[in-house]
C-alpha cells in the first residue's frame, strides 16, 4: 500500500482577532484567518488566505495570546468541508487543522509559546526561538 502525507506548514500574519466558541460537546473551537504571502512571476507578491481551525487547550491558547496582525506559525492538515447554503447552493471550504502553533511575536504573554493539539492538562511548554529566516521544518 502507498503511502500518502497531508502536512501543512504556515508562517503569516493572522488577518483578525481569532475567535472561539465551544462545541455542543464543551470542546474549545477557535479559527483565524492567515494570511502568507505568494511571489509572483513580475516579482509582486500577492496575499493568500488560510482558515485555521484548532482545538481544546490549544484553541484556548490561541484565543488568549493571538491578536490581529501577530505572526504564527502553524503546522496541520488540510481538510476539505462541503455544506449547502440557505438557498441550495453547494459551496466547499478548504481549512488547515492546526496541530501545532507558534506565536512568534511578543506582545506582553506567550513569546515563543508553542502549543499542540494533542496537550490536555498541562501547560505549553515555550519553544526555542526561531531563527531570523524563519522556523526550522518539523
Amino acid at each position: 500500500m502507498a503511502r500518502t502525507v497531508n502536512r501543512v506548514e504556515l508562517l503569516g500574519r493572522v488577518g483578525a482577532d481569532p475567535e472561539m466558541r465551544y462545541s455542543q460537546g464543551g470542546t474549545a473551537v477557535t479559527t483565524m484567518r492567515l494570511a502568507t504571502d505568494r511571489r509572483r512571476q513580475n516579482g509582486d507578491t500577492e496575499a493568500d488566505w488560510h482558515s485555521v481551525v484548532c482545538w481544546g487547550k490549544q484553541a484556548e491558547a490561541v484565543a488568549q495570546y493571538v491578536k490581529k496582525g501577530n505572526r504564527v506559525f502553524v503546522a496541520g492538515s488540510l481538510a476539505q468541508n462541503t455544506y449547502v447554503t440557505d438557498d441550495g447552493q453547494r459551496r466547499h471550504r478548504t481549512e488547515v487543522h492546526a496541530q501545532e502553533v507558534v506565536f512568534l511575536d511578543s506582545n506582553g504573554n506567550g513569546n515563543g509559546r508553542s502549543v499542540e493539539s494533542g496537550e490536555r492538562e498541562q501547560e505549553a511548554e515555550p519553544a526555542a526561538q526561531p531563527a531570523a529566516s524563519g522556523p526550522t521544518p518539523f
